[in-house]
């Protein structure tokens, strides 16, 4: 190995000489690569921004342990279980209180276009701080007023006239199944894949928005534990001791959950790794072409390099100095496109979509690794090439 970039480092680099010499073939080249990175990166922010917004209710409750139903697949689907699980779980050791919430999507009427939109309310004890989000605690009283919500300003839709009015001091009504609420603060946690946006008020209040709820069914059961307890062997104990109709869960356990399901059983999560799975595959074919049209082009000059003496190690290493070089220059536009298509999708959506390190690296190993496959097999007929067959 030592050898072969020893032999890289001493010869002339014909791999660039190659690739420049052909402009429209290099260019045609570096088109199909970015592209390729360009379906990469928008299906990984999707999968990303797809995990971060659905877990972002999972990740600000301000609680120690999640009392769920064995039934609950995700946040918009809970189901209910008894509100006697709470009062059970307080008696374990270590636990300080335990609260219950609710949680369903609603139609609404977007109080400023008046057009008719799904929302998910969320109910909570207003004496209990249940998130970790100021603007919300700091609010708290509000919503123990009748039919009073705090609305999430990250919300998908054109809410700008009805939050300036709020932000203003006002008050702005609107219909929720032709029941009359008021909107009389702001908050900002973020739209969704499950919900395009979130309304925050008491229980009290849910339980008149959804009359078919009962009091005694909630859908999440928050625990807080006592300073200086651990949250798993309290799960552990709270596991042990509930009966089977409730699922314990530590606040992480929570998240991972949500996260378990847009990834698995979720089809969106399948979609987005195949869209990436794709542009790989559409990287590797592109610049195959372009490799195995060059080899077929220079093939007698190849040869030639063997009857001299070369052998097959310093020809791959020509091929694989062109994959190399394909692969950094594409990844530079394949790389910036996507910030403006971030950019355009962020505003658009309201979604978390933003270039990351991380996925950046990710990217780049995919595209080189993509270029090496696709010179690997451009080479196989360099191989076998036989210096007498060419003359």
């Amino acid at each position: 190995m030592i050898g072969f970039i020893q032999q890289l480092q001493r010869r002339t680099p014909l791999g660039w000489l190659q690739l420049s010499h052909e402009k429209s073939r290099l260019l045609v080249a570096l088109a199909g690569i970015a592209f390729a990175d360009v379906l990469m990166f928008m299906q990984l922010g999707f999968q990303n921004a797809l995990y971060d917004s659905n877990t972002r209710l999972n990740r600000v409750l301000q609680t120690d342990i999640v009392l769920v139903s064995p039934k609950a697949r995700n946040m918009q689907n809970l189901s209910t279980f008894s509100r006697r699980r709470l009062y059970q779980a307080s008696g374990i050791s270590g636990v300080k209180s335990a609260e219950g919430m609710y949680v369903s999507i609603i139609a609404w009427k977007n109080p400023q276009t008046r057009r008719e939109t799904s929302i998910q309310v969320i109910g909570i004890n207003p004496d209990q701080p249940t998130f970790q989000l100021p603007e919300v605690n700091q609010q708290l009283d509000k919503i123990k007023l009748p039919d009073t919500f705090l609305f999430d300003q990250g919300s998908k839709g054109d809410y700008k006239e009805a939050i300036a009015q709020i932000e203003q001091g006002k008050t702005v009504t609107t219909e929720v199944e032709n029941h009359t609420i008021t909107l009389n603060g702001l908050f900002k946690l973020g739209t969704s894949f499950g919900a395009d946006g979130n309304l925050i008020t008491s229980d009290q209040n849910f339980l008149r928005l959804f009359p078919k709820q009962e009091a005694a069914n909630i859908n999440l059961g928050l625990v807080y534990l006592e300073p200086g307890y651990d949250p798993k062997q309290v799960a552990a104990a709270l596991r042990s001791y509930l009966p089977e109709d409730v699922k314990v869960l530590t606040h992480e356990e929570f998240i991972q959950f949500e996260q378990n399901y847009w990834q698995t059983e979720s089809p969106i999560g399948f979609i987005f790794g195949l869209g990436v799975s794709m542009g790989f595959i559409v990287g590797i074919i592109i610049v195959y072409q372009v490799l195995s049209t060059d080899v077929n082009a220079h093939l007698k000059e190849y040869a030639t390099f063997k009857a001299m003496g070369y052998n097959n190690l310093y020809l791959l290493g020509v091929i694989f100095e062109e994959t190399l070089i394909l692969a950094f220059l594409g990844f530079i536009p394949g790389t910036i496109v996507p910030l403006g298509l971030y950019h355009l999708t962020r505003n658009a959506t309201n979604l978390p979509i933003y270039m990351t390190l991380t996925r950046a690296l990710v990217v780049l190993m995919l595209t080189i690794t993509m270029c090496v496959i696709s010179g690997a097999i451009a080479t196989r007929k360099l191989q076998a090439a036989d210096p007498a067959d060419m003359f």
